[in-house]
């Protein structure tokens, strides 16, 4: 789409304003909206000057200045106005240099795309994500000085099964109770279905919606695979309709990976897949239909994913899911079908365009664009380095003993030691320039000084419960 097909396309939804959209190094939509009369052709080479200090994880007070530069490939009518306004995405460029900025998430996947198709391996990467969250009806959480505390509720509570409700009818899905029911158990069908319509209405394919294993509203909503770029920008709109829609039905929605003490977590199980000149490149002769470089792109990811689950699995909560013996895979081994591995293989299909490699350890938290990106340069750093991934383990993990278990790698057990891994192991990541030094040391410095360090220095309302006769 040129600058003048984006106008076009703004009359012809009789839009009077639009809205300028970029991600932030953390993952979350920034936006400003202007009249479109505003706005020219040349809006488009100019761009629009933004404070960059003002954003998560960007530049300093010193060298705040940015452009951002609207992509008219991202035209999309927003939802959510009450008045037509069309939306576009941004890329962010140094006004001073007209550099591409090396921490926007945007650069980092379209350099790790160039980076993919200059090795002469692939020219696509697909992305299948299937990211899960909670629908709440109400929360509250405090946290200063002498309060710590967080609430949770949800009319499909298991916890509520005595509550009051004029009548209380039951229907609550127990704790872990809550995959596939129907209704009336499953009270969020059409909820479901209103944040799939949209999703429709602005091109995006999804495959399934359903309940998940959860008690308190979990769910789950698959968006068909598709290209890297084209998939970590639907993942922001994703989050942006499924909690736009919730807000317009009175619910609010979380994405944290392990809100819900005791019951599963929300993890996003991400399926990848390399493409060239239209051929599928993981389908062959080896471990179970796979080809010899998909093999190598297991040992790949499986030797880097401690570093890449620093963007994959990117909160202190997010490892309250990946814990030894519970739902989530901490084990760093690779199956067919066992979902109890790092990495499956799935079975469903023997045609060789569905072969592909999911990763199960990432959660809904992650930014797509950074996290993606990262196993996309893992699993390349495995190919060519032909990195043997090791045998198979196609037991059930959970049955395993502590002796044997031991034999196997894991994924970190806190965000520090995940940081501290990304630290020890990016080279793969700034292979191409992919991942520059700068943005690297900029997300552990984000991580260390904005989310560890508070979270070590406050007490947890549990440690008044274990300590606070003693």
């Amino acid at each position: 789409m040129t600058p003048k097909d984006f106008f076009d396309f703004a009359e012809k939804h009789d839009a009077t304003m639009v809205d300028l959209k970029f991600v932030d190094l953390l993952g979350t939509w920034q936006h400003c909206s202007y009249p479109i009369d505003t706005w020219e052709e040349g809006t488009f080479e100019e761009g629009l000057g933004f404070d960059g200090s003002s954003i998560r994880g960007w530049q300093t007070i010193n060298v705040s200045d940015m452009l951002a530069m609207p992509d008219p490939d991202t035209v999309q009518m927003d939802p959510f106005f009450e008045r037509p306004t069309v939306s576009i995405l941004a890329n962010i460029v140094d006004p001073i240099t007209k550099e591409d900025y090396s921490r926007d998430p945007r650069h980092v996947v379209r350099k790790g795309i160039e980076y993919m198709k200059s090795t002469g391996l692939a020219d696509i990467c697909f992305i299948g994500p299937e990211p899960e969250f909670f629908i709440f009806d109400e929360v509250r959480y405090e946290q200063n000085e002498h309060t710590g505390y967080y609430q949770i509720d949800s009319v499909e509570g298991n916890w509520n099964t005595a509550r009051f409700e004029e009548p209380n009818l039951g229907y609550k899905p127990s704790y872990k109770g809550g995959y596939f029911p129907v209704s009336p158990t499953d009270t969020y069908h059409d909820l479901r279905g209103a944040m799939v319509y949209c999703m429709q209405e602005l091109g995006i394919t999804v495959e399934a919606h359903h309940h998940e294993v959860a008690t308190a509203g979990q769910a789950e909503i698959d968006m068909k695979f598709d290209e890297l770029l084209k998939m970590c920008d639907q993942f922001m709109w994703y989050k942006y309709i499924i909690k736009n829609i919730a807000k317009q039905y009175n619910k609010t929605v979380t994405f944290m990976p392990k809100p819900v003490f005791e019951d599963n977590g929300s993890g996003m199980h991400s399926h990848i897949s390399l493409w060239k000149e239209g051929e599928p490149l993981f389908a062959g002769d080896q471990y179970a239909g796979l080809s010899q470089m998909a093999m190598h792109f297991i040992g790949g990811l499986l030797k880097h994913a401690p570093a890449v689950l620093a963007f994959a699995a990117p909160t202190t909560n997010s490892y309250r899911r990946l814990v030894p013996g519970f739902e989530a895979p901490v084990n760093l081994v690779y199956s067919a079908r066992n979902r109890s591995a790092a990495i499956r293989i799935p079975m469903y299909s023997d045609s060789p365009k569905a072969k592909r490699v999911e990763f199960r350890c990432p959660d809904p938290t992650a930014n797509g664009y950074l996290a993606w990106t990262a196993m996309l340069m893992a699993g390349l750093d495995g190919v060519q380095n032909q990195i043997d991934p090791g045998a198979s383990l196609d037991v059930d993990i959970y049955e395993l003993g502590a002796e044997e278990l031991a034999k196997y790698p894991k994924t970190p057990g806190t965000l520090n030691e995940a940081i501290d891994a990304l630290e020890a192991d990016h080279a793969f990541l700034t292979q191409g320039s992919v991942f520059t030094d700068d943005l690297v040391q900029g997300w552990i410095n984000w991580k260390r000084k904005e989310e560890l360090d508070p979270m070590a220095l406050r007490p947890h309302p549990h440690e008044f419960h274990m300590y606070y006769d003693s």
